[in-house]
């Protein structure tokens, strides 16, 4: 019995994924079907499905983005020169290091050697091949322009993931910074403030200021309930990530990243950067509308966004455009609702589409570029507030003592 991984979509037009036990895979999908399920992706795990990890989901093979986007590129280049598919495949796998990489490769070969189509070959490892590479190869083997959609595909990989490397370059400062703010909070509750506790029980000081006992309650409960703090802090987790994995925890989620102040606006953007993109790339591949849809749809990252796209589909299947479903959606921006809508009307949406997603790449690019300029001096006032706010708790009993002196 062989584990295969599946995504699918139930009747209700809800994305599930799980894994399904089965002699082969004529038998997994017939298993799928017969759950009234449309089937996604389905691929073998080798065995990685069957080991879950503590909140259910199964290991994935780790082929870097970069890895795939070279080998795009160079399988691109091969096939215009002339080299046949079969020959370049094995080309591009005699020359690869990564050992995980190589054992697919090997696997895609012998399938496309045994006649199978290079998308269906690819499909079957849908853990490194997404919906929306694999549908692409189809189109461009449908329309004998392979080679052209591998360029843009690596064209599209490329700029989809610089845009993912500038958002988390930037989150990088505030998330050392933060972590940094919180280690010298917790050193100076735990280690420096007790010390002080220790000086007011000599001075006989039982009356203290309401900070001063707060700060003292707080040290207190810290290094007398230390593994009850570790133990709440572990339950608190694990309940917001199986929170987070229920449906209306996940659209709650997904809401409120859209919506938070501060990276709110930046992930909206880069979501719409995303759509855009992709839509734009899989219609000038030549994958039919409503195919492109259902793939931005799985690939938005965010319920949201996917429950929007949907929305906008089922129009379309109706009849009618594209741009008035997505606006009523209230997802999307009017300027990209509006752009969508003269696109379709002047048969040019791909070339819109691909002007909206550069527009809010460098949206998100200035967006970055002032929040990380922003940040150090956030940052560096958080920390001044917090340990000044230690300092002058610890010293308000001390300063109480000197005035007393002083009238005395």
């Amino acid at each position: 019995m062989a584990v295969y991984t599946y995504e699918a979509r139930s009747t209700e037009g809800r994305k599930i994924d799980g894994t399904v036990k089965a002699s082969d895979r004529a038998s997994a999908l017939d298993q799928l079907k017969r759950k009234n399920l449309t089937v996604l992706q389905l691929t073998e795990d080798s065995g990685l499905a069957a080991k879950r990890t503590l909140f259910g989901r199964a290991p994935r093979a780790k082929v870097r983005t970069k890895d795939i986007v070279v080998w795009t590129r160079q399988l691109s280049t091969m096939i215009s020169a002339g080299i046949s598919l079969l020959e370049a495949l094995e080309i591009l796998c005699e020359q690869t290091t990564d050992p995980g990489f190589r054992r697919v490769m090997d696997r895609i070969i012998e399938r496309v050697r045994g006649g199978a189509d290079f998308s269906t070959a690819l499909g079957e490892h849908s853990k490194i091949f997404t919906a929306i590479f694999v549908n692409m190869i189809k189109a461009g083997e449908a329309s004998g322009n392979l080679d052209v959609i591998l360029l843009r595909l690596a064209e599209y990989l490329e700029a989809t993931e610089e845009i993912k490397r500038e958002v988390k370059a930037a989150l990088v400062y505030p998330c050392v910074s933060l972590t940094l703010i919180l280690a010298i909070t917790i050193g100076l509750i735990v280690g420096i403030v007790p010390k002080f506790q220790a000086i007011f029980e000599q001075l006989g000081m039982k009356e203290l200021p309401l900070p001063t006992a707060v700060l003292l309650a707080i040290s207190n409960f810290m290094r007398n309930q230390f593994f009850l703090m570790i133990g709440m802090i572990i339950v608190l987790v694990v309940t917001f990530i199986l929170l987070k994995r229920t449906k209306p925890g996940t659209r709650i989620w997904h809401k409120f990243l859209l919506t938070m102040p501060v990276f709110g606006p930046i992930i909206r953007k880069v979501a719409i950067s995303r759509f855009s993109r992709t839509f734009s790339t899989l219609i000038q591949s030549g994958v039919p509308m409503l195919g492109a849809l259902d793939i931005v749809a799985g690939t938005a990252g965010n319920v949201i966004i996917e429950s929007a796209v949907l929305k906008a589909k089922d129009a379309v299947s109706r009849g009618e455009t594209l741009g008035d479903p997505l606006a009523s959606t209230r997802v999307f921006p009017p300027m990209v609702t509006r752009m969508i809508a003269i696109g379709e009307k002047t048969g040019a949406l791909e070339k819109l589409l691909s002007k909206i997603s550069d527009f809010y790449d460098s949206e998100v690019r200035a967006a970055v570029k002032s929040l990380t300029s922003l940040i150090e001096p956030l940052m560096i006032g958080t920390m001044g507030l917090i340990v000044g706010g230690i300092v002058l708790a610890i010293f308000m009993p001390i300063i109480d003592i000197q005035r007393k002196l002083a009238g005395s």
